[in-house]
């Protein structure tokens, strides 16, 4: 691993309510230690886990619209100014690594087709266009992702099936067996939360604290409608009295 923590300045944070600070988990937030190459952040939307990797990507200094250090290119009201905010501890520091945004990433294999001379070599050989939407993502992991380097991922499973995401786990499990590689991934799908030995961080109630996969409500939940389908849709199209 190379990032060991993240922590909120909170002495540099302007009086007020301004938004990310408005988000509770945002505010309420601490540190961060990972102790694990691979991290989720998990939890409701709008609960600040996708704002808080886009910060750290920002204070890596990646693209907060999506890419790495060299990917330049602008997607209208894509950041908050949370990583001016942050202090990230490293040891030893690296700038190698990517951010994915399953929200831009039609901007960003716009801005490939645009600037890539190399024949799309790190993204499968052909444009990311060229290939349907579930294609192209695991291509990007498949191809552009490697060894020293962290990788930052929100909603990576957004085009994913569940076949292609048991796909994906193993794309991680192959990439951590070089021991050099670091993932933070913001996610609801519970196949993905399913990861071994993964750090699991729930924004829910307010606060950013370490759970279990048994603890998630992506877990609790999916196991509850397959295990109780019938009852649990009686019970959502109930009508009211």
């Amino acid at each position: 691993m190379f990032l060991k923590k993240v922590s909120l300045l909170h002495d540099q944070i302007p009086v007020g309510e301004q938004y990310p600070f408005s988000i509770p988990a945002i505010r309420n937030l601490d540190s961060i230690h990972f102790k694990k190459p691979i991290c989720f952040f998990v939890g409701e939307n709008g609960t600040g886990k996708s704002t808080l990797l886009e910060g750290i990507a920002a204070n890596i200094g990646f693209n907060p619209a999506g890419g790495s250090r060299n990917n330049m290119y602008d997607v209208y009201a894509s950041e908050s100014d949370l990583g001016n905010y942050l202090r990230l501890s490293w040891l030893p520091k690296i700038s190698n690594g990517f951010f994915f945004r399953a929200e831009t990433f039609y901007h960003f294999a716009s801005y490939l087709d645009e600037v890539d001379v190399t024949g799309f070599k790190d993204y499968g050989g052909k444009s990311l266009h060229q290939q349907s939407h579930g294609e192209s993502f695991l291509s990007l992991f498949s191809n552009r992702f490697y060894g020293k380097a962290i990788y930052l991922l929100d909603e990576p499973e957004a085009a994913l099936s569940p076949a292609r995401q048991l796909t994906f786990l193993r794309v991680i499990h192959d990439l951590t067996k070089q021991k050099d590689v670091q993932m933070i991934i913001a996610t609801h799908s519970p196949i993905l939360l399913g990861f071994p030995n993964a750090q699991i961080f729930s924004f829910d109630e307010d606060e950013i604290r370490e759970v279990s996969y048994e603890m998630t409500d992506h877990y609790s939940i999916t196991k509850y409608f397959l295990q109780n389908r019938e009852k649990m849709l009686e019970e959502l199209f109930k009508e009211d009295d």
